[in-house]
């Protein structure tokens, strides 16, 4: 499947940058349709967001399983595999797709089932057994990202699951997880994205705590949008104004900081 065929259906819901930037989250489709955002991205240190790297997918993969406690962690586990397979599908099979696909599923059960050790084992025979098999991914920076995003996730990501029962608190406790999760993801491929660049954001963990909580629903809405809208326009259309509302907040904020001066290095 092509993504272009579902990258379209968000062009005819969303302005620019709007668009751009939700195809670049979902689809990793460049943003070269808005050269100033993509600098203003650059300035924030949010170009990972829409590297089709697995990151997303990662995180998407990690919420997911995490909303879902009222079934056994076989059947959060086997949804959010359906999930990420069926994304495989809707934007099309190819390399960097695939990679990002099997790292979303290789975090999904190392952090659905927590154990840190096994995981970090797993991570390292799946680098030996794609080094074995698809040697050219080893020169792909979609494939570092992805393994930075894994191990934070392995490392750092917060695992253990709400045992109160005061809803506020609970819904407290689950964004406060989600945030984590996110952070969690950031912290290897940050170092990676200023090395294969040459830049510094200085205010870039300020943009990733605004803004990083918000990445899994808007993917979980813009899929919706996508995939309702190809099918009748009416039926995406609720969706994207989520999205819009979403991603209005998310450009205000990028474009308010990049305004801000000394914030950004280049060598």
């Amino acid at each position: 499947m092509n993504p272009t065929i579902f990258s379209s259906v968000i062009n005819s819901y969303l302005p620019e940058p709007h668009a751009a930037l939700l195809n670049g989250i979902i689809f990793g489709l460049n943003l070269s349709s808005t050269p100033k955002f993509y600098q203003q991205l650059k300035i924030v240190g949010l170009l990972h967001m829409v590297v089709l790297s697995g990151m997303n997918i990662a995180i998407l993969g990690a919420v997911v399983g995490s909303i879902i406690p009222f079934v056994s962690k076989r059947i959060s586990c086997l949804i959010t595999i359906l999930i990420i397979i069926f994304f495989i599908y809707f934007v099309g099979a190819q390399a960097p797709i695939i990679r990002a696909g099997f790292m979303g599923i290789l975090t999904l059960v190392a952090v659905i089932y927590g154990r840190q050790v096994t995981a970090i084992y797993l991570l390292l025979l799946s680098a030996i057994f794609i080094g074995i098999f698809w040697p050219s991914w080893l020169k792909s920076l979609s494939f570092y990202l992805s393994y930075g995003a894994t191990l934070g996730m392995i490392i750092f990501g917060n695992k253990e699951p709400y045992k109160g029962s005061n809803y506020i608190n609970s819904v407290v406790y689950n964004l406060k997880k989600e945030l984590k999760t996110t952070l969690a993801a950031q912290i290897f491929t940050v170092p990676m994205i200023f090395i294969y660049f040459h830049q510094l954001s200085l205010i870039s963990p300020i943009a990733n705590v605004l803004i990083s909580f918000l990445i899994p629903p808007l993917m979980v809405f813009g899929f919706l949008t996508a995939f309702l809208g190809k099918i009748n326009f009416y039926l995406g259309l609720p969706f994207s104004y989520i999205c819009y509302g979403i991603l209005t907040y998310i450009i205000w904020i990028i474009e308010k900081l990049s305004e801000m001066p000394f914030i950004f290095i280049q060598f």
